[in-house]
């Protein structure tokens, strides 16, 4: 990364993030599990190299859903970070939390068929009906296709 790390931080300033490169995808997410998290019709992250992010202090991990690891402060409760098992080496990072989120426009729509149905987000990409593991893997952001 040739600029500054992205930062951000929780709701009450005792949890930081850092990460130390561009981030790899950059989604809306619209499923139920993502709407509780965050307490939004829908949730949009960045997806960074998992060994780039620094969360300090170190929050506990949470597994409430099978292969998905999040974690959130623990003194506010904000969400921090979330791995999926299913996209290895990829740690996300909501939108809301990091300092240059007006810079970081998501490109895809995952789970795009459970959003809300009064929610219309007036944008171009691409929505996928279910989950957008495919496009967020690394396979697809480096550009190979199957």
């Amino acid at each position: 990364m040739t600029g500054p790390a992205f930062t951000g931080r929780c709701y009450c300033g005792d949890c930081q993030i850092t990460a130390r490169s561009e981030p790899e995808a950059v989604s809306w997410c619209h499923c139920a599990d993502c709407r509780r998290l965050t307490g939004a019709p829908a949730a949009a992250f960045a997806a960074f190299p998992e060994e780039s992010v620094t969360l300090t202090p170190t929050p506990t991990p949470l597994e409430a859903t099978p292969g998905v690891t999040r974690w959130a402060c623990p003194r506010c409760g904000s969400a921090l970070a979330a791995r999926f098992s299913y996209l290895p080496g990829q740690l996300y990072l909501p939108l809301g939390v990091l300092d240059a989120a007006d810079s970081l426009a998501p490109a895809l729509h995952s789970h795009h068929a459970s959003r809300l149905s009064w929610l219309h987000i007036a944008d171009d990409a691409p929505r996928h009906a279910g989950t957008a593991r495919d496009a967020l893997s690394d396979e697809a952001l480096s550009g190979s296709e199957e």
